[in-house]
Formats: structure tokens, C-alpha cells, sequence
């Protein structure tokens, strides 16, 4: 029985004499996000969830998109498997960006989490355009800027 623990703890950095760790799937998922949002060249989630995400974030304040927006998971006691949805830009081969994605979910969820990563399956559901989206952006501050302005001559005015 020691001997088969022994090996068992030798297979998983999880799984250790002194006791075992558990990772819940929300912490593959955070960790899987960020590493696939690391990549150039790709917005997590669909184009439908950027805007929803991009609208609530421009009326809280807070930055828009979260970390784990197209990003499922299934995690076991040693292996994990990623499925991510993703847009890609227009003019980079998709090829090489789900590579690249593949690559580096996989490295970060191995070296941070220590589970196997049996697979990391992409959707690219969409293209996008930086220069549209930096216009947009700008457009966006413009109005926010122009909104603020009001908001003080209104509050001179009283």
C-alpha cells in the first residue's frame, strides 16, 4: 500500500504523503483565460459577449470582459480538459494563433495548477478589427469625457 502511494504522489504534485490538493474548475478557468487572452491576436469569448460585456462594463466602470468569458472546463483529480471560444484577428492566421493559445493554456495550467491538460479544444466564432475597436474606444472617452463636462456645468449651475 505505502509503495503504490508513493508512486501515486510521483504522478501528481496534487496528491501527496502529507495530503491531497483540489482544484475547483473556477481556478482552471481564471488561469486558462488569462493565459489564452496573453496570446496576440484574440478576444475571448463571441463578438454578442464582447458587446454585452463591453456595455455593462461602460456603465459600472469597471474594465468590461471577464477572465474566464469563454472558457469551460472539466476538471479531474489529475487532468484537465479547456474548451475555449474565441475571435481572432482580422489579417493573423488562426492556425497559428490556436497553436500559440494551445501552447500557452496548457504550459500555465500544467506549471500552475500541476493537473495534465489533456486537451485544449478551440471555437473561433469571429473575426475583429483593432483599428475599428481603438476608434470606437476613443469615441467612447470622448462621449465619457463629454458627459463628466455636463454633469459639472450642471452642478455650477446649482
Amino acid at each position: 500500500m505505502s509503495e503504490q502511494g508513493s508512486q501515486q504522489s510521483s504522478s501528481s504534485p496534487l496528491h501527496t504523503e502529507r495530503g491531497s490538493t483540489s482544484i475547483q474548475d473556477s481556478v482552471v478557468s481564471k488561469i486558462a483565460g488569462i493565459a489564452a487572452q496573453e496570446v496576440e491576436g484574440i478576444r475571448m469569448g463571441s463578438g454578442a459577449s464582447q458587446t454585452a460585456s463591453n456595455l455593462l462594463g461602460s456603465i459600472t466602470g469597471s474594465g468590461g470582459g471577464s477572465t474566464t468569458q469563454g472558457v469551460s472546463v472539466e476538471v479531474g483529480q489529475e487532468e484537465a480538459a479547456i474548451d475555449l471560444t474565441l475571435m481572432a484577428e482580422y489579417g493573423k492566421s488562426i492556425p497559428q494563433i490556436a497553436d500559440a493559445v494551445r501552447r500557452n493554456v496548457a504550459n500555465r495550467v500544467e506549471s500552475l495548477v500541476g493537473l495534465r491538460v489533456t486537451e485544449v479544444n478551440i471555437v473561433v466564432n469571429n473575426i475583429f478589427f483593432p483599428q475599428m475597436e481603438e476608434e470606437q474606444e476613443r469615441q467612447r472617452q470622448q462621449e465619457q469625457q463629454r458627459r463628466e463636462q455636463e454633469a459639472q456645468e450642471q452642478q455650477r449651475v446649482q
